[in-house]
């Protein structure tokens, strides 16, 4: 199969993925509208975000796609895997699904997971509902993605299914410095209830290497899906991703992201609460040291009644790295007594870090809540200074502040997210792999998460730890 770089990818290319995987043409003739599309675009459509937008770092001349590429696990992902061999799990390696483990008993319950080459033969009308979903024409990356996909994810969890146990979906991009471009479909319907976790992950590499994914979430009426993502990538890598939440009446999301690698990170997230009732709850951690950029756009659109939204991004940033959240509540004529909040706050670690906070609300009707808040700043030299009175030195002062500026979106989390954020936090800040291997540090952080807002535990805490 031909390898071709971002800025030369052409309509041969296009056909060459689609024939590979035998699609039927009206994905063929999706595709080629979708570059065309993408062709036309500039990178940021806004001419508000414009200015600020770092997405030009991704450099068209080194990120190269192929239909397929190599599949060889890179070796500092074995041991996670193999933590993961008996657990609900999808393993991706560049374009190539490895493995998809399902127990018999998640199988019994009509689950489906499996690759979206394979959802497009058998859960045709779902995978197209997905992809008339996405509107190109909104954003040149939304467009890329839909021209050019080359592997994907696709999960189906039936009517009344509660599941007990969290899928894993693990990706990490090839070897061979080829780039991935994921198609990724959820759909949870009536009344289901379901945990998912995804990992993102990335070998060392010479060139500038690309993740980029398209995600399609449906929360059908009164359905509960409870989503992690993290993402630790390399530095050497960008990651663009694009999401779209649809919920329908009492439906109820929430998400938990941790960003932490990769030289540029830019996530474009839409909920769209269509149903009275609906839920929305997104809370976002992002810590960058070196150059590393965050660019992070999350709108919540109010389509109906008595429907909830909460977005609350902090970022701790260090040397000279950067954040820009821009982010938009927009409640609509018919959404009258919904309830919105919207918040992007960032902690700067040293002078060569830089943060930008664009909130903002469009409001079309009355009686309804919404606020929105921002603030940037340094980190305060009084606290400093009180706490390295305390003998704190000065780097153990400053992680102390963090965790504090955390605590109030940590609550929100359940035990095992709060201790993998915990556990990244720290892994990045002595410099270590960024891995959520469970080993017996990240096992230490697990077990004071469970007992932290306990008070009846915190006896037996303290003397575990004497």
């Amino acid at each position: 199969m031909s390898q071709q770089t971002l800025s030369k990818i052409s309509p041969n290319h296009i056909e060459e993925i689609s024939s590979s995987r035998n699609e039927p043409e009206w994905l063929k003739e999706y595709r080629k509208n979708s570059l065309t599309v993408y062709e036309n675009l500039p990178i940021e459509t806004s001419p508000l975000y414009n200015k600020y937008t770092d997405a030009k770092k991704m450099d068209p001349e080194q990120v190269s796609f192929a239909a397929k590429t190599g599949d060889a696990i890179p070796a500092f992902l074995q041991k996670r895997l193999g933590e993961l061999e008996n657990n609900i799990c999808v393993i991706q390696i560049g374009t190539n699904i490895q493995k998809i483990n399902i127990t018999d008993d998640v199988k019994s319950k009509g689950i489906v997971i499996s690759s979206i080459a394979d959802a497009i033969q058998n859960n045709q009308e779902l995978v197209k509902k997905a992809l008339e979903a996405s509107k190109s024409n909104e954003d040149k990356f939304t467009a890329l993605n839909n021209a050019a996909f080359n592997s994907g994810i696709f999960i189906h969890i039936p009517k009344n299914v509660v599941l007990d146990s969290p899928i894993h979906l693990v990706s990490c991009l090839s070897e061979d410095g080829i780039s991935t471009i994921s198609r990724n479909v959820i759909y949870a319907d009536e009344n289901s209830k379901a945990t998912i976790v995804q990992e993102l992950y990335s070998p060392k590499a010479e060139k500038q290497q690309a993740y980029l994914e398209l995600l399609n979430t449906s929360v059908a009426a009164n359905a509960h899906l409870d989503i992690t993502t993290l993402q630790m990538m390399d530095q050497s890598t960008v990651n663009f991703s694009t999401r779209r939440t649809d919920l329908g009446q009492d439906a109820k999301v929430n998400w938990y992201s941790g960003l932490f690698g990769s030289l540029l990170s830019r996530y474009r997230i839409d909920y769209f609460l269509n149903g009275s009732g609906a839920s929305a709850n997104d809370s976002e951690v992002v810590f960058g040291n070196n150059e590393q950029d965050f660019d992070i756009q999350t709108n919540v659109n109010h389509e109906s009644p008595s429907t909830e939204g909460r977005v609350v991004e902090k970022s701790i940033l260090r040397d000279k790295s950067k954040s820009l959240f821009k982010g938009m509540i927009r409640i609509k004529e018919k959404a009258a007594k919904s309830n919105s909040f919207l918040s992007g706050r960032s902690i700067l670690l040293d002078k060569g870090a830089k943060s930008d906070a664009i909130p903002g609300l469009e409001i079309f009707t009355n009686d309804v809540k919404a606020t929105h808040s921002a603030s940037v700043a340094q980190i305060d030299e009084e606290q400093i200074f009180y706490l390295r009175s305390r003998c704190l030195s000065k780097e153990e002062a400053e992680r102390t502040i963090v965790e504090g500026f955390l605590e109030p979106l940590s609550r929100k989390m359940s035990y095992q997210v709060r201790a993998w954020i915990a556990y990244l936090i720290e892994s990045k800040w002595e410099g270590k792999e960024l891995t959520i291997n469970t080993d017996e540090e990240l096992t230490k952080f697990v077990e004071v998460e469970e007992t932290r807002y306990n008070e009846d535990s915190e006896i037996e805490q303290h003397y575990k730890y004497r």
